[in-house]
């Protein structure tokens, strides 16, 4: 019923245009919450937009053109009602460490570069959903974004950490950096770093006091004010500088694809990493505000936002969760309140970009390092060192990558990572011996629970996974250990219960053929029992059941036990004697 339900719904074109939907249900008392969540989140954007465009080496107001389209591209096409739209610390770094290369030092081409990745991300995400790739997120595990984000986070630190202290900086991992700046610490500029750290003080301090409030923009305001009035440009503190007026003008793309070898990586790495962070916050806040988010659809929001950001010569744009955070704590019920912000945003450019000009690069330093303090999420990885260890490698794997190869890099490690970490969770499956629970004609794994009474003249075995080409081989050769154990001619019956195996593929019949060819050698009978009716039909294809016996659904382990009794065994439950 669900699913034909979803196909009619995607039949109807409105199911592609979210704003039909919020906006046939739209209230007049909304519009006042809209208008201030808009002007709001403009007021979280601009100084944050500023610092991401400087981390993406790119002119400060290309972050603000990110913000304002981006947003308007993702109110058109995005599912959320809530999430917000913009230049992310993550992308930005992943274009400064990629782009670079790219431009050979030519200014005007990383622009126009950092623009085509844009619209690449903008064509990776139609063809996404139109092959319904959405499902390719799952690919990345909570644990691998664990990681990923703790990486990312101290990477991204470590950029702004020569900004703080005003000295060069350099380096092209996260090591190299930090031994750059430990030799460059004796140049210090202490008035710079008084003044990031003031910052940096004023806004965690600021955000306690008066949460959900723009208190990043009031802390530039206060720099701008004090940096004027005390002549900081002329004392040699780096500031932002000229910032130049008025509104993108919008273009296609200067360059083709085939001109820029490592766009496509670099804009699949993005869209990857836009998805994820996107998706993931959007789901936040749909649960909160009980509507459904379509995932699929979000690859059209992201796919719309980069493509209005590279109209306007912008670069790509995602979903985050703090400033969709913002966006929802003023009071969005719509994404009108992008459409707010954008206006807002507009209005900056055309009037304000003077104010800018003698902000101190060390303010939006300290901008940055307040934004990406919560992807350091240090107790996570704390906790799955506890609870699970082969979690806490894949995170650390992620963790590391990053730290070493980049954000590029990293996240398609960390894809990468997740991909193994599911082959070797698959390859390992738990194969339970059963035992019969005393008292009952019940069974279960006899190494869990010890009380279990061990079968006489039979093993049980129960592969707790599919069964397919990865693991097949593991589960054989268990069953032919536990044989080995035994004394020879003690066992008669060998009993294979796939009620925990939803899947089977042919490696996995493959291996059902061996060991019964294995066991009829030594005089030993296979029987299966509990199979699901689609594992059924293929071990029936391929004439399984021919050798096994009838694949019947109502058999049990207790039935199939019985009728292996004989008269003369008093005790059919009696253990067969073990070897060593």
């Amino acid at each position: 019923m669900a699913e034909s339900t979803r196909r009619q719904k995607e039949t109807n074109w409105l199911w592609w245009f979210p704003p039909a939907g919020w906006l046939s249900e739209y209230r007049a008392a909304w519009l006042t919450a809209d208008i201030i969540a808009g002007v709001t989140l403009a007021a979280y954007a601009i100084p944050v937009s500023l610092a991401y465009a400087g981390l993406a080496g790119l002119p400060p107001q290309v972050g603000i053109y990110g913000y304002m389209l981006g947003g308007l591209g993702y109110a058109l096409l995005g599912s959320s009602r809530q999430l917000a739209v913009g230049p992310t610390s993550a992308i930005s770094l992943m274009i400064a460490g990629t782009v670079g290369a790219m431009a050979e030092g030519d200014v005007q081409r990383y622009a126009q570069i950092a623009s085509l990745a844009a619209f690449t991300v903008a064509l990776l995400s139609l063809i996404a959903w139109l092959l319904r790739l959405s499902v390719l997120v799952k690919l990345i595990s909570d644990s691998i974004l664990v990681g990923f984000k703790a990486g990312a986070g101290l990477t991204i630190a470590m950029t702004q950490l020569p900004s703080l202290f005003g000295v060069k900086g350099g380096g092209h991992n996260f090591f190299d950096r930090a031994y750059l700046l430990l030799g460059q610490l004796g140049q210090t500029q202490y008035i710079v770093l008084a003044i990031g750290l003031v910052a940096i003080g004023l806004i965690v301090f600021g955000e306690r006091l008066l949460p959900g409030k723009p208190v990043a923009l009031a802390v530039v305001v206060l720099a701008i004010i004090a940096a004027t009035l005390l002549g900081l440009p002329a004392r040699g503190v780096p500031i932002t500088g000229e910032i130049p007026a008025g509104l993108p003008t919008l273009a296609g793309p200067s360059l083709r694809l085939i001109d820029i070898e490592g766009i496509v990586p670099l804009a699949a790495g993005c869209l990857l990493l836009a998805y994820i962070e996107g998706v993931s916050a959007a789901r936040t806040f749909a649960a909160k505000h009980e509507y459904v988010l379509n995932p699929r659809q979000e690859l059209l929001g992201i796919g719309a936002a980069n493509l209005v950001a590279a109209l306007g010569h912008g670069y790509p744009v995602a979903g985050g969760l703090s400033q969709s955070a913002v966006n929802d704590k003023a009071g969005a019920r719509t994404s009108l309140a992008l459409v707010f912000a954008s206006l807002t945003l507009a209005f900056c450019l055309l009037f304000l970009t003077s104010l800018l000009e003698n902000l101190p690069k060390a303010v939006l330093a300290a901008v940055v390092l307040t934004a990406v303090y919560g992807l350091l999420d240090f107790p996570a990885l704390v906790r799955m060192w506890r609870v699970s260890k082969l979690d806490f490698i894949a995170a650390a794997t992620a963790l590391i990558g990053v730290l070493l190869l980049g954000i590029l890099q990293g996240i398609l490690l960390a894809a990468l990572a997740s991909v193994v970490l599911m082959l070797i969770q698959a390859s390992r499956p738990n194969v339970a011996f059963l035992g019969r629970i005393p008292g009952t004609n019940s069974y279960s794994d006899l190494q869990r629970h010890a009380d279990n009474e061990p079968l006489s003249g039979a093993i049980a075995f129960r592969p707790e996974a599919s069964v397919i080409y990865v693991n097949a081989d593991t589960v054989m050769e268990a069953v032919l250990g536990r044989l080995a154990a035994t004394e020879p001619g003690a066992i008669r019956l060998v009993v294979c219960d796939l009620s925990a195996s939803p899947y089977i593929d042919l490696a996995g019949s493959r291996m059902l053929h061996e060991l019964h060819a294995e066991l009829e050698s030594r005089g030993i009978a296979l029987r299966i029992i509990g199979a699901h009716g689609a594992v059924r039909d293929l071990l029936r294809a391929d004439d399984v059941e021919k050798k096994v016996g009838e694949l019947d659904r109502a058999a049990t382990l207790d039935s199939v036990l019985r009728a292996l009794v004989s008269p003369s065994n008093a005790d059919p439950l009696e253990t067969p004697p073990l070897k060593g």
